[in-house]
């Protein structure tokens, strides 16, 4: 997700910089080896401005959901060290019980 984000983010990028520095004001010009009007150059920059925001929206999600995913995973590999020290002390007292059975 991080990385489809950051991808969304630099191509908004790329579009909104070749129509600020390709295109003639005042009379569309080209953008990107295509001719556009003033309109079609405005809806190619709200277009890049809403790839950018989304972009940005998928990698604050991506990285948010990593962080939890990290954490979860700590947490449980705790809760497993416990586990396995609480078994082992039962082992431990376990074992002269079963020697003096035998």
């Amino acid at each position: 997700m991080v990385i489809l984000g950051l991808g969304l983010m630099i191509l908004g990028g790329i579009a909104v910089l070749s129509a600020l520095f390709v295109s003639e004001p005042g009379s569309g010009g080209e953008l990107l080896g295509f001719s556009v009007s003033t309109l079609e150059s405005f809806l190619v920059g709200v277009a890049a401005g809403a790839a950018i925001l989304w972009g940005f929206a998928i990698l604050k999600w991506g990285t948010k959901r990593s962080l939890a995913h990290r954490r979860e995973r700590k947490e449980l590999t705790e809760l497993n060290q416990k586990l396995e020290r609480v078994e082992a002390e039962r082992r431990t007292d376990d074992e002269p019980e079963r020697r003096d059975t035998v």
